[in-house]
């Protein structure tokens, strides 16, 4: 396959929107999740995100990285607030609902009602769920980590609970998140569906890999 190298000025050169696309491609396969949150006035909230990242099992923690606060930023002003918000997988059937989030609505418009999503609260955090979603958790705020190097914003959760579909939970404590549905993305706007291709054992130095049935 012929290949087109790209120099940092070459990316640096393209229109603003192209450029974007590019660097959003560029890292590959993503996670597609809708955060909820809620503020101290019982407004909730509910954005598409695809920078969510696992941070470690022992304590569980998970991350995503918000976009420069120079602007109104309701998800981290919510989160900041209310110290809670939720993650929730985008399956198939609610992709387009979910992409919809990424639009600019006003504070006091709820993406939930606008979208057609439905809120679900328990009891051990404020911040609201997505009903349609499949595999979901709640965290409780713990880190705020400013990036000095492109204003970015790291938010570290302590996951609270999980809920998922019954059949999900597979042997080796892996969730089948295949089995639930789950989609992701790639770029800005693409999603997909996925085949699992194989389950490989645990790699040691000297000994290949093999396929585990």
């Amino acid at each position: 396959m012929e290949a087109t190298i790209f120099s940092g000025n070459d990316i640096l050169q393209m229109e603003t929107r192209i450029r974007a696309a590019f660097m959003n491609s560029l890292s590959g396969f993503k996670s597609a999740s809708l955060i909820g949150s809620i503020d101290g006035k019982g407004n909730s909230n509910l954005a598409i995100f695809s920078s969510v990242i696992h941070l470690g099992s022992n304590p569980a923690l998970i991350g995503f990285i918000n976009r420069p606060d120079s602007t109104s930023r309701h998800t981290l002003e919510n989160i900041l607030e209310t110290k809670c918000f939720t993650i929730n997988h985008v399956n198939k059937e609610i992709y387009k609902k979910a992409h919809q989030t990424s639009a600019r609505y006003a504070k006091e418009v709820s993406e939930f009602d606008a979208t057609g999503l439905t809120p679900q609260f328990h009891t051990l955090l404020q911040a609201p769920y997505v009903k349609e979603s499949h595999i979901k958790y709640g965290l409780e705020f713990a880190e705020k980590h400013e990036l000095k190097i492109n204003g970015t914003v790291l938010i570290i959760g302590r996951v609270l609970e999980v809920i998922i579909p019954d059949n999900c939970l597979l042997p080796h404590g892996a969730i089948d998140i295949e089995k639930a549905e789950t989609i992701t993305i790639s770029g800005l706007d693409c999603y997909h569906t996925t085949d699992l291709l194989s389950r490989l054992t645990y790699a040691k130095p000297g000994i290949l890999p093999e396929e585990i049935i």
